[in-house]
């Protein structure tokens, strides 16, 4: 046995006890390491040899510096590079190019540009060092330009410089070059001898037409495993999973060895064809071959159940493996998200604290995501946000997005003004986020200040800064704010994708400008679901159902209606209360396939839309037969009960619903106050409001003290409304005022009316039926001076009632009638009828209750 031999087996087992002088033991050590792959222990021999002055040679300083690269020792490589500057070794083109080559790798390319620009001699391996550096940065330009310097020069190119320059021309999609390469490899024949080019090629055309790289891997005579999986990543990539499985297939049914590569791409591709059983397969293939050791693989097969709706399938994954990384505890938690179950994800979450395992700034990410949807939401997110800065996470661009984000669905504007100011890696999500916090909180002024100063630093505004902004716009009155923007968009050159589109609509139904509205709408040639689903929801929104309507029949001839579409539309069968209308979208979605058991959304839909039309039994018939329950699911049927004056039933409800283990949240207590309040359950509805705050924890909003002010006031106990208004937290909005001065017209108290008008008044100035709701008080008491003069002041400030509007729905034609309107085809006959249904009312001795009829005929002498 040699001396070298011998340290070659010491090294391995001790290298800090090597005592040898002799520079070649040294560079043979550290050759057989760098064959090893022993990266650390290559810098290790290497450190020892420094320490005692001994010098490496031209053979193995390149391999210290690729184990420098291979372990990112970017500090150490340099002050190799630092310790050799100026020597004859970097005079050396092979050392020359392993610290080009090292630089590269570590991403620092001006570094590597500035080495390899010095080197006196450069050879087709150098050129190949740099250009791979380029294109593994996305500099493609810069890598194609290159090219063209070594081709002046004379040099070469060799089967690395053609796969580079292939992987350069698809990044920067650059055709008519890569064509050319093409057309060179084949000229040259170096295309059916080398099957790296040949991969190469297939990435190329992947991206242009999958059919001319399946050509040219049936052309190949030689195939690797990296043209196989370059085959079917192009076929996964362009959407055609199937394609994709089909290939896998066929290298089984060849016998070709996959890899790790290859099984991964499958499961995803499965993933995407919402396949269980195919799902179960590809798993025991994972089995079968042993991949499932690699927690990269077990990840993907976790999602891939979560896609194809098994999440039994996804938990029973997650238990089965001994030793979970933090990712595969992140998709667990990601999989109960998306499925509704966010309990279980927040226990899984506390969970991995018990378990040791330190948590990610993913996982903050994902809790952080569901808090809008948990009782005590804002409690919990400011924990999280409280646990980011304890534990010393990293505040990246992600994570400060999700804290923007759940503040700003949580609507605490100053958090979200906050969180931004101290961000220091700020991106374009987060701008837009702040913006669209400002803008959808009634606070214009100040989401123009933003926009303004994003303008001003080095972020430009794109078409989701403009959708952000244009949530300012929410009546008539913003109007010109949004035109101003629309024209900002056009001037400025702001790319209007579907999403602007759809907002710039949006924004002009909000605005009132219906016809600006549906000429965007009608002017976009491909109009998505999406385009659908917002105009059909801007309809409803502005109080047109009937258009609403009219546009889901259109819709359908040329569009396949989603869940969402349904909801959109339910909502405006639901304003309309056209229970046939109702029960025809229910035959509909049952036609269709659609589940009400799987879509908790679209049953709670269902459920409102017959609680509110007045067909209480079929919302109970669905939510007894729903599956699994939500708190929304609870919502809708104890709101249900209360407006049709089943008060009894929504305090069951109530009950039931917390013996389930649901929390109530602060829509649950609308439904259930209202509920009180609309069957006069005084001190039940007082009651719950004081649990509300003690026993569950829920900060009572706006809306929550409106329900008792109005619960006082039906009760007539309307100084003690007055005294809790006074009370009041938070100051309270028109909402509370108005539900005060709607008891005045019952308990007919103009005095107190005209106090409350004042308060109304400042809060809605352009509100006409706060008007006419004070001229109805004053003309029960027949204050007719008092009437003129708030007609007067109409008058004068161009405001008028909308008239009041009664439909029918006849096969699916909504009909709408006005206060003395014509424009029917058949008022004539409708006009007739009425007239015989008033005689027969007064024959059969009807005295009608004229107090709130008189005032209307005033209306319409005062053209109001």
């Amino acid at each position: 046995m040699t001396t070298a031999s011998m340290n070659l087996q010491r090294l391995s087992f001790s290298p800090t006890q090597i005592e040898i002088k002799d520079p070649k033991q040294w560079n043979s050590i550290i050759k057989h390491q760098a064959n090893l792959k022993n990266d650390q222990v290559t810098l290790s021999v290497y450190t020892q040899m420094e320490s005692l002055g001994v010098l490496p040679n031209n053979t193995t300083l390149p391999l210290v510096l690729k184990a420098c690269a291979a372990l990112n020792a970017v500090e150490r490589g340099k002050s190799i590079h630092l310790s050799i500057r100026g020597t004859q070794l970097m005079d050396d083109v092979r050392v020359g190019t392993a610290v080009v080559d090292f630089y590269c790798k570590c991403g620092l390319v001006e570094d590597a540009w500035c080495v390899f620009d010095e080197m006196s001699d450069r050879d087709v391996v150098s050129w190949n060092a740099m250009l791979f550096g380029f294109v593994g940065w996305g500099q493609y330009e810069e890598a194609m330009l290159l090219f063209r310097e070594m081709w002046r020069e004379n040099l070469r190119p060799n089967s690395r410089t053609m796969v580079a320059l292939l992987l350069a021309c698809e990044g920067a999609s650059e055709l008519r070059l890569g064509r050319g390469l093409h057309g060179y490899c084949l000229r040259n024949g170096i295309f059916e001898s080398n099957p790296h080019i040949a991969t190469a090629l297939i990435g190329f055309y992947s991206r242009l037409d999958m059919r001319v790289s399946r050509l040219l891997f049936d052309l190949m005579v030689m195939r690797n495993i990296v043209s196989w999986n370059a085959m079917i990543t192009g076929y996964y990539d362009v959407g055609e999973h199937f394609k994709s499985l089909e290939l896998f297939v066929r290298m089984l049914v060849d016998e070709v060895e996959f890899d790790c590569v290859t099984i991964l791409v499958a499961i995803q591709a499965c993933a995407q064809l919402e396949s269980l059983k195919l799902s179960k397969q590809i798993h025991q293939l994972a089995i079968k071959f042993r991949f499932v050791e690699d927690l990269y693989i077990l990840n993907a097969l976790l999602n891939m159940y979560c896609n194809n709706g098994s999440l039994d399938s996804s938990h029973q994954l997650f238990e089965s493996v001994p030793n979970r990384d933090v990712p595969l505890w992140n998709s667990m938690m990601s999989a109960y998200v998306e499925f509704g179950f966010h309990k279980e994800a927040m226990g899984l979450f506390i969970r991995m604290q018990s378990e040791g395992v330190r948590k990610d700034e993913r996982a903050v990410a994902i809790m952080l995501s569901i808090c809008e949807e948990l009782a005590d939401g804002l409690l919990k997110g400011k924990g999280l946000h409280a646990h980011v800065i304890k534990s010393g996470m990293r505040m990246n661009a992600s994570l400060g997005n999700a804290l923007l984000s759940m503040y700003l669905e949580l609507k605490c504007v100053e958090s979200v003004q906050k969180v931004f100011g101290r961000l220091k890696d700020v991106d374009i999500i987060s701008w837009n986020t702040m913006i669209l916090a400002l803008a959808s909180n009634n606070l214009r002024v100040q989401a123009c200040e933003f926009f303004q100063r994003m303008r001003e630093s080095e972020m430009k505004p794109n078409a989701y800064t403009i959708i952000s902004i244009l949530a300012a716009c929410e009546d008539v009155t913003c109007l010109q704010f949004g035109r101003s923007i629309h024209g900002y968009v056009i001037k400025h050159g702001v790319e209007i994708n579907q999403p602007l589109q759809t907002a710039l609509s949006g924004m002009y139904m909000n605005c009132g400008d219906e016809a600006t509205a549906r000429d965007i709408f009608e002017g976009c040639p491909d109009r998505d679901l999406i385009s659908w689903n917002a105009m059909i929801a801007s309809y409803i929104k502005n109080n047109q159902a009937h258009k609403a309507l009219l546009l889901f029949h259109r819709m359908i001839s040329e569009a396949e209606p989603n869940s969402v579409t349904i909801i959109n539309v339910l909502s405006a069968a639901t304003h309309l209360a056209s229970l046939p209308q109702g029960q025809s979208l229910h035959a509909y979605v049952t036609r269709r396939g659609f589940s009400l058991g799987l879509d908790l959304s679209l049953a709670n839909a269902f459920i409102t839309m017959y609680a509110r039309c007045g067909s209480l039994q079929r919302a109970e018939n669905i939510f007894r037969t729903l599956p699994k329950r939500n708190i929304i699911s609870w919502n809708a049927i104890i709101a249900g009960y209360g407006m049709n004056g089943r008060g009894c039933d929504a305090m069951l409800a109530f009950s039931q619903m917390i013996e389930a283990g649901f929390r109530p949240n602060q829509v649950t207590f609308v439904s259930v106050l209202s509920a009180c309040s609309h069957s006069g359950f005084l001190e039940t509805g007082l009651q719950l409001f004081h649990s509300m705050v003690q026993d569950f924890n829920v900060t009572p909003e706006v809306v929550h003290y409106s329900c008792i002010v109005d619960l006082l006031a039906r009760g007539g106990r309307i100084d003690e409304a007055r005294e809790f208004i006074g009370s009041m937290p938070i100051e309270p909005d028109a909402s509370v005022w108005r539900a005060l001065l709607s008891s005045c017209q019952a308990y007919s108290d103009a005095k107190l009316a005209k106090t409350i008008f004042e308060k109304l008044d400042e809060l809605e100035p352009m509100n006409a039926g706060n008007y006419v709701l004070l001229s109805n008080i004053y003309a029960t008491e027949s204050l007719w001076f008092e009437v003129r003069k708030i007609r007067t002041w109409m008058k004068e400030k161009g405001l008028r009632k909308p008239p009041g509007i009664s439909w029918i729905v006849v096969k699916n034609q909504v009909h709408c009638f006005k206060a003395g309107d014509r424009s029917h085809p058949q008022s004539d006959k409708i006009y007739a009828k009425l007239s015989i249904l008033l005689s027969s009312m007064k024959e059969t001795g009807y005295d009608p209750d004229l107090r709130w009829a008189f005032h209307e005929e005033e209306e319409i002498r005062w053209g109001v």
